[in-house]
């Protein structure tokens, strides 16, 4: 790939990228129409590290509050992940990097004038992924159910940026909906960390809603706040059962960060045109819906002005939460906060197929095993039902599963888990072809 800077250009191969040396200090572009001025961050073995975070780290960029990043990605383990690469490599780099993640992460960019205590505002103009991506499934040691699907599999896919649409099986379909799964900032603690786990400094949220048009605010930790982005996204089910979604790299991750001053945030929110997002995360998902219920109490007391009481009844009203990912150590739920205070309440969950979808449902006082028990059933039902591989089921439930929280009500908790049957109808753009 190319990604002009001035008059030069860097050239990326697989893992590395080149330039003339007069190309180094050449970050800004020029570019009409915006209030800040637009930095050009390629991929490199410089402005990349794989696996941790560390709020020492040198800054590969340093921007000013209202500017724009147009910045590249890398595949995992520094563009090891690549078609033509194979399932026993990409598992002993895995195994060989105990506590690391396998996110290649581009940045830190230092934004002057954030400090501890303020808010980081950055919103996602853009996102243009690569023509490929892949899903795996580690044997034995990742994902939700290691134990049950001990076998490896990688599977490549062609990214249709065109018709906005993955063939992510034979005849079977999966919308094209680029996100990064990572987008944070530095942690407040000193020393390296694992890119795996996310938490209220964002990092690895998996929220497929992070799409362009939408904007993540986190609470910044270190001066500069230190922002990093990875783990690139096509596509990814809420649950992300198997591990991974459909794992690609960007060409382009555009974003605009501003720096928010006398707003004090305890967990990152996410706004899109329609919404806001409220998050809940912790390494037991009952914890996880705690924070999540009392982060969106304290939203709609913040948005509507009323007393908690209130602000309860209200939440439980208008109840729209998802499981965002069980597979990160740090297990994530997110709600649906609508911006028209007017708006009505979502339909109730459907409890058995629709017209439109596969529907699994399980109940337990514990919200990890009703996780559990309600994604299995939908793996073993798309095995069933389409007559797939178990493996194919439980990567195309890790891919476009939606696992859905009901509303909290009596002892029990209950997850929805449903596929949309619309994935195995070939788009008009790909018959067209």
């Amino acid at each position: 790939m190319r990604l002009g800077i001035g008059h030069a250009a860097f050239v990326c191969l697989v893992g590395a990228c080149f330039a003339p040396s007069s190309a180094l200090a050449q970050t800004v572009a020029v570019a009409s129409g915006t209030p800040g001025k637009v930095h050009l961050l390629p991929a490199t073995m410089e402005t990349t590290q794989v696996g941790w975070y560390d709020n020492a780290q040198k800054p590969v960029l340093t921007v000013k509050p209202g500017d724009t990043v147009v910045m590249e990605t890398m595949m995992h383990f520094h563009d090891a992940l690549v078609p033509g690469a194979s399932f026993e490599a990409m598992a002993k780099i895995r195994t060989a990097n105990p506590g690391r993640g396998a996110h290649t992460l581009s940045g830190p960019i230092y934004v002057d004038g954030a400090e501890p205590g303020d808010v980081l505002k950055v919103r996602i103009n853009k996102i243009v992924p690569r023509s490929y991506g892949v899903n795996m499934n580690y044997p034995g040691f990742a994902g939700q159910f290691p134990k049950l699907f001990p076998d490896g599999r990688m599977r490549f896919v062609y990214i249709d940026a065109e018709s906005k649409v993955i063939e992510f099986l034979p005849g079977v379909y999966v919308p094209l909906r680029p996100f990064p799964g990572v987008l944070g900032v530095a942690r407040a603690e000193p020393g390296r960390y694992s890119t795996t786990p996310p938490g209220r400094y964002g990092g690895n949220l998996d929220i497929r809603e992070l799409i362009a048009g939408t904007t993540l605010y986190v609470p910044v930790f270190v001066k500069g706040a230190l922002l990093w982005t990875s783990d690139s996204h096509a596509a990814q089910g809420n649950g992300e059962v198997n591990l991974t979604g459909i794992e690609t790299a960007f060409r382009e991750f555009n974003i605009t960060v501003d720096v928010v001053k006398g707003q004090t945030y305890e967990w990152p929110r996410i706004e899109t045109p329609t919404h806001w997002l409220t998050l809940g995360y912790d390494e037991d998902l009952n914890k996880a819906l705690d924070i999540l219920k009392s982060e969106t109490v304290k939203f709609i007391v913040e948005q509507r002005r009323v007393a908690p009481a209130e602000a309860q009844r209200i939440m439980l009203q208008g109840w729209d939460c998802r499981i965002s990912e069980v597979v990160d150590i740090v297990k994530g739920t997110f709600c649906f906060n609508p911006k028209n205070t007017g708006a009505k309440a979502p339909a109730p969950l459907p409890t058995k197929e629709t017209a439109s979808d596969y529907v699994t449902v399980a109940r337990n006082a514990d919200l990890n095993k009703a996780m559990d028990e309600a994604s299995l059933a939908m793996i073993d039902l798309l095995a069933q039902t389409r007559k797939l591989d178990r493996l194919d089921a439980y990567a195309l439930a890790s891919v476009a599963m939606d696992c859905r929280i009901a509303p909290p009500a009596g002892g029990d908790v209950a997850v929805h888990c449903l596929v949309a049957k619309s994935l195995w109808d070939k788009p008009k753009a790909v018959a067209a072809k």
